[in-house]
């Protein structure tokens, strides 16, 4: 059978077009070189509790068609986002806001909150930042960028903040109001019973198959479909000719704990350097979970090479050079359509993927 996409990954991308291209007539195939379907959006089910394999996934978007898009495949709940950081024997709620500078000044009012920032930030005396570090004390003061930046931006990148770009941090949200919540987007939840759902729902109706590399499965069935949606790496599909492009990747240790409650909040973040993971997620509180028992995982940034899980692209004025030559081979490339976080070299929350998805579905099926 020749059908007339195959779709190269079963994330959110490629679902997506998947289900929009069935609902115009259309047949799909869709591979992924993972065993599972879903992508980093993927749950997988231990001790009752739907556990984000691949990192914490909170769905949010101010767009209501997204929001009405995605609520087709699944009932969300009312999951707010309220990490908490913690820096040595202090804890602190985050995003910045007043309940962080309370703790941290024993003030009260936005009035004393913004004097202390300003005070700060003049004591610095930089006008000009000229890495990462200097950007974030011209904007925020010494203690804050010192206790809640610093550390973790170093896990992060794997790099001394002297030794990052400023332009990484363009701004960095303070609010002066008592609000938690990280957010700022209108529609914000996690599905009730998972992402891996979702995906089961979108791809209903396309021939699917796991643990299949694309570039062994094409050489052996070159005209299996008229068109393919590639959401793999743009440099890897043209064999990194040109080089290939920087990532940061991610390493999880997950842990199955015998207690109801080992942190009190889905994601706490860990802002010192010496603590060597980033944050710890307990994926019961995404869904309100009662489970006797609790899964809790430890996040740890690390370098990327090739082979690696390519999580965070490094978009620096080297790597987006990079891209541009890749997406001018790729436009070259007939009946190849290249889409997502690896295709597109760049990182997308999940309403972006799916508002990309349906973007390009608008142009290539109508």
């Amino acid at each position: 059978m020749k059908y007339d996409y195959l779709v190269v990954g079963a994330g959110l991308y490629g679902a997506v077009f998947a289900h929009e291209a069935k609902k115009k007539g259309k047949s799909c195939f869709v591979i992924d070189k993972r065993d599972h379907i879903a992508g980093n959006i993927y749950c997988e089910e231990i001790e009752g509790i739907n556990v984000h394999k691949y990192g914490a996934h909170i769905f949010h978007t101010s767009d209501k068609k997204i929001w009405e898009y995605i609520n087709q495949f699944a009932e969300f709940n009312n999951y707010i986002n309220s990490p908490i950081a913690v820096y040595k024997d202090e804890l602190y709620n985050l995003p910045f806001n007043m309940n962080t500078f309370s703790k941290m000044w024993n003030i009260r009012t936005p009035q004393e909150a913004k004097a202390k920032i300003a005070e700060q930030v003049a004591e610095t005396g930089i006008t000009e930042p000229k890495n990462l570090e200097e950007q974030g004390l011209s904007l925020i003061g010494k203690d804050v960028f010192e206790k809640l930046v610093k550390g973790y931006t170093e896990k992060q990148w794997g790099r001394d903040c002297k030794d990052l770009p400023a332009f990484i941090i363009k701004r960095l949200p303070v609010r002066f109001t008592y609000d938690n919540n990280y957010f700022n987007d209108r529609f914000q939840g996690i599905p009730m019973g998972g992402y891996t759902k979702i995906v089961e729902k979108m791809l209903d109706g396309a021939d699917v198959k796991t643990n299949t590399d694309y570039f062994e499965f094409v050489k052996e069935n070159p005209d299996v479909a008229e068109k393919t949606v590639f959401t793999g790496m743009i440099d890897e599909y043209f064999d990194y000719k040109l080089g290939a492009l920087e990532y940061r990747s991610v390493r999880f240790e997950t842990e199955v704990l015998d207690t109801d409650n080992y942190q009190g909040n889905a994601v706490v973040n860990y802002t010192e350097r010496e603590v060597p993971y980033t944050r710890i997620i307990e994926h019961k509180h995404f869904e309100f979970g009662k489970q006797e028992k609790t899964v809790i995982s430890r996040e740890y940034s690390s370098e990327w090479s090739v082979g690696m899980e390519p999580y965070y692209p490094v978009n620096n004025e080297q790597n987006n050079a990079l891209f541009e030559k890749y997406r001018e081979m790729a436009a070259k490339e007939e009946n190849v359509i290249f889409g997502g976080r690896l295709g597109n070299y760049k990182y997308y929350d999940m309403d972006k993927v799916i508002g990309a998805a349906l973007e390009m579905c608008e142009k290539e099926l109508d």
